[in-house]
């Protein structure tokens, strides 16, 4: 995985190098996420209720996300070991292949049982390695990022998930415009994964012309690198790392609520069109990925905690609001809604890309950062779906969604708070700024 011309480093270069991958590697998990809200339901869980069958699908979507802390684990601990470019095109080769593994999965009526069972398989390789691609990413932009330019750097891979959410549901938007809804579940829903392979191979041979991240490289030459980083975190900063996943559990409950559970619910319980709800939400979407460039920039000046605190608030306020809006299933009312969810979600994603890393010394700084964040992904993005779903059933209202958006919200705010300010924290170092 060391072959290939390592390139000297330029802004242009590190900025492709850490956004692309992160791009390819959302679209490859947002279009699970799409294909568990519309189809998968139908096609490894057929005997179930309808109601039974989204909540299955769902669960395996959640398997992504339990997965997501291991993989940060085991890529944080070679890459605080052996270097943040190796770990990065490993984690993005394995993605890759489980994602295409994914679309090659026959239904459960052709091979029963064993086709939800392989797709849970593939799932759990896909949060492996996502756990490994976030914080590789955002060190690979912030340890090579100028004085005062971290937030700026960091944004280049935030905005990632915008671009894969874009990418894989134009797909989607595609292939219900030229396909049967019978041609859509049986084949077309399988070609998203497959296109894949091509974005895999893009990304590799971008990756592999990046050299080494400069902190990295000075911390191997003063011999600072831990032998078990994980260990050596627990031991070190355990309530900074507590912290900071509770503070992040936030940013995933709003973009799953919005983008996954809101297009399941649009479409399974408001009976709202397809073709509506993954419009709306791409435009929202595009909406959050200029907010999220601008709020990390912004982090750079008046500080990374105060804008993720305002961004709590604003979720809790506009919790109520987001299902108004979509229950009207008025299109300019639905996107307007997920576009205000999305926007809280920019606020708090956007300054995260600096925020994490800075949080942690070098020595284990990719281990801390992934594992915040993937951990917190465990029940923002993987429980957060199926409690709305459950909730949405019990209660036959949106309004006790809303209420647990809320508690989230409230969550974020206690351990930001608990957080000081880090943007002018010496990176090279690494020393954290909590109070704790």
């Amino acid at each position: 995985m060391t072959g290939g011309k390592a390139a000297a480093p330029s802004g242009r270069r590190i900025a492709v190098a850490s956004f692309v991958g992160t791009a390819i590697e959302f679209y490859d998990f947002y279009i699970y996420g799409t294909a568990a809200a519309l189809v998968f339901g139908g096609v490894f869980f057929p005997s179930f209720s309808p109601l039974a069958g989204t909540l299955a699908s769902l669960a395996t979507f959640a398997v992504g996300f339990v997965a997501r802390p291991l993989g940060a684990i085991l890529f944080g601990h070679y890459g605080d070991r052996i270097g943040r470019k190796r770990m990065l095109i490993v984690s993005l080769v394995l993605m890759g292949t489980a994602t295409v593994a994914v679309g090659l999965i026959p239904s459960y009526d052709t091979i029963g049982v064993l086709a939800p069972v392989l797709l849970v398989i593939a799932r759990f390789a896909q949060g492996i390695g996502l756990g490994g691609e976030w914080g590789g990413a955002v060190l690979l932009a912030t340890e090579y990022a100028p004085p005062g330019k971290r937030g700026l750097y960091s944004a280049f891979p935030q905005l990632g998930p915008s671009v894969g959410f874009i990418l894989g549901n134009a797909m989607f938007l595609l292939l219900d415009a030229t396909m049967s809804d019978e041609t859509f579940e049986s084949v077309g829903w399988r070609i998203p994964f497959l296109a894949s392979a091509v974005l895999l191979v893009v990304g590799y041979y971008i990756r592999m012309r990046i050299a080494e991240t400069p902190v990295f490289q000075a911390a191997v030459q003063r011999q600072d690198r831990s032998k078990v980083p994980f260990a050596d975190l627990l031991r070190s900063q355990p309530k900074v790392l507590l912290l900071a996943t509770l503070g992040f559990i936030l940013s995933h409950t709003l973009f799953y609520t919005v983008t996954t559970f809101a297009l399941s619910y649009g479409t399974n319980t408001l009976h709202v069109d397809r073709t509506t709800m993954l419009l709306a939400a791409m435009v929202a979407v595009a909406i959050m990925g200029v907010a999220t460039l601008w709020f990390a920039v912004r982090s750079d000046r008046i500080g990374r905690g105060r804008i993720c605190l305002a961004s709590a608030v604003c979720a809790a306020v506009w919790a109520f609001p987001l299902f108004w809006l979509i229950d009207t299933r008025d299109p300019l009312l639905i996107t307007l809604g997920m576009t205000g969810g999305l926007l809280c979600f920019a606020m708090l994603y956007g300054p995260m890309g600096a925020f994490l890393p800075e949080l942690f010394r070098v020595r284990y700084r990719y281990s801390g950062a992934s594992f915040a964040y993937s951990a917190s992904g465990i029940i923002g993005g993987g429980v957060s779906p199926l409690v709305a779903t459950a909730l949405l059933d019990r209660t036959g209202t949106s309004a006790a969604v809303s209420v647990y958006v809320i508690g989230i919200a409230i969550v974020c705010l206690v351990s930001v708070a608990m957080l000081r300010e880090t943007k002018d924290a010496d990176f090279t170092d690494g020393m954290t700024s909590s109070r704790t």
